[in-house]
Formats: C-alpha cells, sequence, structure tokens
C-alpha cells in the first residue's frame, strides 16, 4: 500500500532589499523562523487589503446618494408591513 502526497509545498524565492532585511529581523528575533515569519506576514498583508478593500466599497455605498434614498424606501416599505 502507497500513498502519493498531492499537495507539495511551493517555494517562492526572491530577493530582499534592505527594509525587507530589517522587518525580518524584527519579525525573527524571537526564534521564529524565517518561513514561519513570511507566511503570517503575507497572511497579514491579505488581511489588512481585504479590510481596505471593504471600506472603500463601504465609503462609496454611504456616499452613493441613489443607493442611499432606495435604502430608505425600502425602510419605508418595510415599516408598513409590520404587524402593529
Amino acid at each position: 500500500m502507497c500513498d502519493t502526497l498531492e499537495a507539495v509545498a511551493e517555494t517562492i524565492t526572491f530577493r530582499p532589499d534592505d527594509d525587507t532585511r530589517r522587518a525580518l529581523a524584527v519579525l525573527t528575533q524571537d526564534g521564529t523562523p524565517v518561513s514561519a515569519a513570511v507566511r503570517a506576514a503575507l497572511i497579514a498583508a491579505a488581511k489588512t487589503a481585504a479590510r481596505d478593500r471593504l471600506r472603500e466599497e463601504a465609503a462609496a455605498l454611504a456616499a452613493d446618494e441613489v443607493d442611499r434614498a432606495e435604502a430608505a424606501q425600502v425602510l419605508r416599505d418595510m415599516e408598513t408591513l409590520r404587524a402593529w
């Protein structure tokens, strides 16, 4: 019996500049391996980017007068459907 792993770790290579080297030094000063620090930093950056996109979308919707008027009308319509 033999099992084969389909998911193989992908290696990413990059050339760090001075700022990146300093950042890695900070993130690994407690003994954290560089690969773990880079993974954590990428995940944190992706979460930040997603939050920023959502914040921008929310701001655009809040500034959209037509959308706000439509939402207000929906709320008024819903109010008339209340039992009492």
